[in-house]
């Protein structure tokens, strides 16, 4: 997690406060966004066990117990081939009205590993996601894009979508 990225999900989430959070990759690579959460219940579900992690699982089958206020998927979607089946668990996750907060790389990012940073390796897939082919993925899953940053200098997507 890069500082630009967290500074995005500490600024959109100032003064809100949620009753259950959802992080989709929350293995604790280089930073994470948990500390920013003042919640009753936060899950951490990633593909890999490790910090941050408090389910190992595949977000594109998991399902919750239990709709939830807000879902958060930081720096996972390029790295995801098939982006919207992640956004369709997303909905799947949030309660109506509930709110989606997501960082990805867009271009010119280079590609990188989502094991750690460094480079892809083998069998690993990584794609940058467009700004119009995000807010179009998630208005097929019933999300509504609120927010959306372009940082095309660094190659940084933000948004907040909500759950309609």
């Amino acid at each position: 997690m890069h500082r630009e990225a967290f500074d995005f999900v500490s600024r959109v989430i100032y003064g809100k406060l949620y009753a259950s959070v959802i992080e989709i990759g929350s293995r604790d690579i280089n930073g994470s966004v948990r500390p920013l959460f003042v919640v009753e219940h936060y899950h951490g579900i990633d593909l890999y066990p490790g910090r941050g992690v408090d389910e190992v699982a595949d977000a594109m089958t998991w399902r919750p117990a239990a709709p939830v206020d807000c879902v958060v998927c930081c720096e996972v979607l390029e790295h995801a081939p098939d982006a919207p089946g992640i956004l369709l668990t997303v909905s799947r996750c949030l309660q109506p009205n509930g709110t989606f907060i997501m960082t990805c790389a867009t271009d010119p990012r280079a590609p990188h590993s989502a094991r750690d940073g460094g480079i892809v390796r083998s069998g690993e897939y990584y794609g940058n996601i467009s700004p119009t082919g995000f807010v179009a993925m998630t208005a097929a899953v019933g999300l509504e894009v609120e927010l959306i940053e372009v940082h095309g200098d660094r190659g940084d997507l933000y948004a907040v979508a909500r759950k309609w």
